[in-house]
């Protein structure tokens, strides 16, 4: 059911591509911004998993690739271009393999990279062109407290969304000129089923409510808001910001 809204918020009609669609705060962005008129692509590494859900949702379509092969990318979205214009692109695909530096094989350092960074970057350089030909797009990267913040085993995924962070300048100060917002997302500790381990750990929900302000980890439901105003026209003049969604964990020490 389409859920009527003001005109800054409205994206009816916008086409949109969200990688990493098919579970978790992916797919929870996906339905919102179906319910205000999208016309969402659903994406995840297999294209049956993906499609399964486009139909979930009553999405525009759907498409399947692994954001760690970037040189993959744009054969497997040329069918989906083809279709149409991309009007906003939501990069939140993102995988985590966690180690101490000196123990990380550099096997599942290059992993983390490939796809957090260079598969951002790989997917935005296939999208991007039809923006700049229109005038026209909004770009959403998902990020992360690991962009500003770490914590031990985590240096890789630091490595990958702190350069996510930057990605994101990097695209304002060559794409703003053409009409086209580039900005960041930067979730807290949500409760997705990603995080279920997470959450069944006692001893680690009780820190991360313990150093969360709210005092609870986030429903996926209250991070939506934030990539629906970067994808609408009320975002028409910011660019280049990372908005934390974290329940306060950025301003407290």
């Amino acid at each position: 059911m389409k859920i009527p809204v003001d005109p800054l918020f409205d994206l009816s009609g916008r086409r949109v591509l969200i990688t990493g669609s098919t579970r978790g705060l992916g797919r929870a962005m996906a339905a919102a911004m179906i319910a205000r008129g999208a016309h969402v692509i659903i994406h995840g590494r297999e294209l049956a998993t993906a499609q399964k859900v486009s139909t979930e949702l009553g999405a525009a379509g759907a498409c399947g690739f692994d954001l760690g092969r970037a040189e993959d990318i744009a054969p497997a979205l040329a069918d989906v271009l083809a279709a149409g214009p991309i009007d906003v692109l939501v990069n939140n695909a993102g995988l985590h393999r966690r180690g101490p530096l000196l123990e990380l094989s550099l096997d599942d350092w290059r992993a983390v990279i490939d796809t957090n960074l260079t598969g951002a970057f790989a997917v935005a350089r296939a999208v991007v062109p039809g923006m700049i030909e229109r005038r026209q797009g909004k770009v959403i990267n998902i990020c992360s407290l690991m962009s500003e913040l770490g914590r031990p085993t985590t240096g890789n995924y630091m490595a990958a969304k702190g350069g996510l962070k930057m990605l994101t300048r990097a695209m304002t100060v060559e794409w703003a000129r053409h009409n086209i917002q580039a900005n960041a997302i930067g979730p807290g500790y949500f409760a997705t089923d990603l995080n279920a381990p997470l959450i069944a750990d006692a001893k680690f929900d009780a820190w991360i409510k313990a150093r969360t302000p709210a005092g609870r980890w986030g429903d996926p439901s209250e991070l939506v808001g934030a990539v629906i105003f970067l994808a609408s026209p009320a975002s028409n003049y910011i660019n280049g910001q990372l908005l934390f969604v974290d329940g306060g964990i950025t301003a407290a020490i």
